[in-house]
C-alpha cells in the first residue's frame, strides 16, 4: 500500500517527471524547481505526494488564499490508478484545508482531459458551468526584454 505524506522541495525532481508523464497534464513556467520550491513555502504542509516502494507514484499540489483552496496537478502514475490513491491524495489535501479554517476548494482541469473530468465527476466534484477563467502574465512571467529590443 502506497504511503500518502506532505510533499517536501525534495519531491520536485520526481514530481515534474510524473507530470511530464501524465496525459492531460498542463506545465507552465510556474512548474519550474524555483516556482514549485517557493508554491511549497507558501502553502507549507498542504501538498501531498503518495510514495510506493520508495518510489513517488502520486501528486496533488495544494494551496489556499486565506479563504479559497486550490488543487494543481492532482496525477497519479498510470501503473497505479484504480486502487485509491487520487481519492487518498484529495481527501488527505481537503483535511489540510479544513484544518487551516478553508471551507471550500477549486481545480482547473483542460476540457480536452477525458480522464480528468471523469475522475472529478466521479468523485462528486461540482462542475462548474457559471464562470469563465481568465489569464494573463504578470510582470514577472514575462520572458526578459532583449538590450536591443522593444
Amino acid at each position: 500500500m502506497a504511503e500518502i505524506r506532505v510533499m517536501l522541495a525534495s519531491d520536485i525532481a520526481a514530481a515534474q517527471e510524473l507530470w511530464r508523464n501524465t496525459e492531460g497534464m498542463g506545465l507552465s513556467r510556474s512548474d519550474s524547481a524555483e516556482g514549485l520550491n517557493a508554491f511549497l513555502e507558501h502553502n507549507p504542509g498542504l501538498s501531498r505526494v503518495a510514495m510506493l516502494d520508495g518510489r513517488l507514484v502520486g501528486t496533488a499540489l495544494c494551496g489556499h488564499d486565506g479563504r479559497r483552496g486550490m488543487l494543481y496537478h492532482v496525477a497519479v502514475d498510470a501503473a497505479c490508478r484504480g486502487q485509491g490513491l487520487g481519492r487518498a491524495l484529495v481527501r488527505s489535501c481537503l483535511e489540510a484545508l479544513a484544518a487551516a479554517g478553508i471551507g471550500r476548494c477549486h481545480l482547473f482541469v483542460f476540457n480536452s482531459n477525458r480522464g480528468g473530468l471523469a475522475f472529478w465527476q466521479h468523485e462528486g466534484w461540482e462542475r462548474r458551468d457559471d464562470l469563465t477563467v481568465f489569464s494573463c502574465d504578470t510582470p514577472a512571467g514575462l520572458p526578459p526584454r532583449s538590450a536591443t529590443g522593444p
